[in-house]
């Protein structure tokens, strides 16, 4: 006849875990393990992403190397010369303002003292819309804060109240004020983008328009924040 026996065929029987399918099981256990990810990476990030205080504006900077050389936006040390930048752990140090760069609004600041790890910046060139992304950062002075979402759109030209037209990644991660110069993460945990603003709605009296956020991408960032640090 035709038709084949359910016995033993051609084929090998499917895995089973105690009578359930192996594939079930495996995607069973997938949101627990997605959120293991989540935190194993928030707590491998977060030493590398401070809050930066001046006497005008309150943001966020990433660590960039290992000399005490913070990444943060331009518009967040506009004015100043000396700021406080506030670890992670709650410690409080002094650093200086070593260049800016408005044209793509990053800047360097320099820590007078302590040596937060250097966070690991990512090839954004591969990025691909629909990448989960978080983002860390102190919006509203509320330090070491989390959002999640997805990449929107890569290459997206956006212009800021100055002028400045940047390229941005698009994220619906929640960008807020005081997540400025912060870090835009992937799964990994490496940095893809710095997020620098959130977009406004003008038919809402210009307030902002959630899930629709935008960073400075990583390659620019580590171009740009190299050429501001200087030699060693």
């Amino acid at each position: 006849m035709g038709c084949g026996s359910s016995g033993s065929g051609s084929g090998a029987p499917a895995s089973t875990t105690g009578g359930v399918p192996a594939a079930m099981t495996a995607l069973a256990n997938r949101p627990a393990s997605l959120q293991q990810e989540f935190v194993a990476l928030v707590r491998k990030v977060s030493p590398s992403v401070v809050q930066i205080r001046t006497a005008q504006a309150l943001g966020s900077g990433v660590v960039f190397d290992g000399r005490g050389d913070v990444v943060t936006n331009a518009h967040v040390v506009a004015g100043a010369s000396r700021v406080v930048v506030t670890l992670a752990s709650g410690e409080s140090h002094r650093a200086t303002v070593v260049g800016r760069d408005l044209g793509s609004d990053l800047a360097v600041v320099r820590l007078v003292a302590g040596r937060p790890p250097a966070a690991t910046f990512a090839d954004s060139s591969l990025l691909q819309v629909g990448d989960i992304a978080l983002a860390l950062g102190n919006p509203l002075g509320l330090r070491s804060s989390v959002t999640q979402g997805i990449v929107s759109a890569v290459g997206r030209r956006v212009s800021e109240d100055n002028g400045v037209t940047l390229s941005t990644i698009q994220t619906s991660a929640e960008i807020n004020p005081g997540n400025s110069g912060g870090a835009l993460v992937d799964l990994s945990g490496r940095v893809i983008g710095i997020p620098t603003l959130a977009a406004v709605d003008p038919e809402m009296g210009g307030s902002q328009a959630p899930g629709i956020g935008f960073a400075i991408d990583s390659n620019t960032v580590r171009r740009v924040a190299t050429a501001l640090a200087g030699a060693p």
